[in-house]
């Protein structure tokens, strides 16, 4: 995914910051901002287009600073041709292209996913695994994608922390951290354990077409009586 996922070799060994004590109060106020969430998205789930933990990862190594609806324009063709890792080896790096060329970084992204299709039909049988380092193992795929795959297909519940989680869990004072990896940490520490299979979807939709970077729409939002940062946007 994004350049910056990995971790120097200094923050790999450095011990993961203690979440901090939240009052009785504070508690609640964050179960009620997912209680809501819950409510009025009760089963979230990708904006991505895919039949298979395959076309998910695909779709999901091609959606890294692309929107989903670029994405879906493009893998509705060519998963038509190569829907599985042995296709997309046959089809080949140099007709993979024009598929995807409507997709930033779309040269580098063609060699992932072919590279990546080939460790997948030469070590796992052309299956997905499954395993969170198994997968970070794959071109093309850091923690992010790893997450955003796990998560989506119920192998592991995990906080993919992109711009929109980011943002929207700032705001919401549901984390301080300076980094994805902090803000996930953080994250995973204050959801609910009913929603930390869900919250991604939330954060991320909720991101996207409420608590917009620019102009955020409180008059829309239904946790804005519970948002921290409510007044800062007042009147803007």
């Amino acid at each position: 995914m994004a350049a910056g996922e990995g971790a120097t070799p200094a923050r790999a060994t450095a011990a993961k910051p203690k979440a901090r004590r939240r009052s009785p109060a504070e508690r609640a106020r964050i179960a009620e901002i997912f209680r809501r969430f819950e409510a009025g998205s009760p089963h979230p789930s990708t904006e991505l287009d895919y039949v298979s933990p395959y076309t998910l990862l695909v779709s999901v190594v091609l959606s890294a600073q692309a929107t989903d609806k670029s994405v879906n324009k493009a893998t509705e063709k060519l998963f038509a041709t190569a829907d599985t890792p042995q296709k997309m080896l046959d089809l080949g790096e140099a007709r993979l292209i024009p598929f995807i060329s409507s997709i930033g970084l779309f040269r580098m992204k063609a060699k992932n996913v072919v590279a990546l299709s080939r460790i997948l039909v030469e070590q796992y049988g052309g299956e997905v695994p499954l395993e969170r380092a198994a997968l970070q193992a794959l071109p093309g795929v850091g923690r992010k994608t790893a997450s955003v795959v796990l998560n989506e297909l119920g192998a592991e519940p995990a906080i993919a922390v992109d711009t929109h989680v980011f943002r929207v869990a700032h705001r919401l004072g549901l984390s301080k951290g300076k980094t994805p990896e902090d803000v996930e940490h953080d994250l995973m520490a204050v959801v609910p354990d009913a929603g930390k299979s869900r919250a991604h979807h939330w954060l991320i939709l909720h991101g996207r077409y409420v608590c917009v970077a620019r102009k955020p729409r409180c008059a829309d939002c239904v946790v804005a009586d519970l948002c921290p940062s409510r007044e800062l946007f007042l009147g803007a």
